[in-house]
């Protein structure tokens, strides 16, 4: 007997991002399947079509969620500052919080190829620039004296900074001879420190 839809019109989405974001906490991107996600709520594997054309409209729905969030705690991160260079500080802690917090989320976010698909939604497409507006604010009000491409040579500069930092821990590339004697806590506040002066 065919499973049935036992969700109301719209509870059924939601109730699969939910579970693709769980997903994705717990093995990243790879560990969503829609079939097993309609297993797992006791629908009909044909249910979640009726709601996303396929895995990759799911999980550009889960990733769009992903920068909203970011985008938010960049917000927050600006408007709790005291000054614009705490504040681009900040800004730059909350994206590797996401990183190290919700490593599969942030390998959606920043390692899929789903923001550079030719056919990505406004949904995700907005969101994702709003978060880098976040970004490029803080570095801008940093500097109100710099010019527009001073402003976006730090940003992007400053970026890779982080998110090179982010690859080598991630990969485990940072080894203790590498380190020592700095701690956990020095390294990552001297890549904030890089992070502030790119130049």
């Amino acid at each position: 007997m065919a499973k049935r839809d036992g969700y109301h019109h719209g509870d059924l989405r939601a109730a699969l991002i939910a579970a693709a974001q769980a997903a994705v906490d717990a093995g990243g991107p790879d560990a969503v399947s829609l079939r097993d996600l309609a297993l797992t709520l006791g629908v009909s594997t044909a249910a979640p079509y009726r709601h996303f054309h396929g895995r990759d409209a799911l999980l550009s729905e889960v990733a769009a969620r992903g920068f909203t969030d970011l985008g938010e705690a960049y917000a927050r991160a600006q408007a709790a500052a005291s000054d614009p260079q705490t504040a681009l500080r900040e800004t730059a802690r909350a994206y590797l919080t996401l990183a190290f917090g919700r490593p599969g989320l942030f390998k959606l976010m920043f390692g899929s190829d789903l923001v550079n698909a030719a056919d990505a939604p406004t949904s995700l497409l907005q969101p994702a620039a709003a978060a880098w507006e976040g970004l490029y604010r803080a570095v801008a009000a940093a500097d109100p004296a710099a010019d527009l491409a001073t402003v976006k040579r730090r940003a992007i500069t400053g970026w890779s900074t982080l998110h090179g930092f982010i690859t080598l821990v991630q990969g485990a590339r940072l080894k203790g001879f590498m380190t020592e004697p700095l701690t956990e806590a020095e390294l990552l506040e001297a890549v904030l420190d890089k992070t502030l002066k790119p130049d």
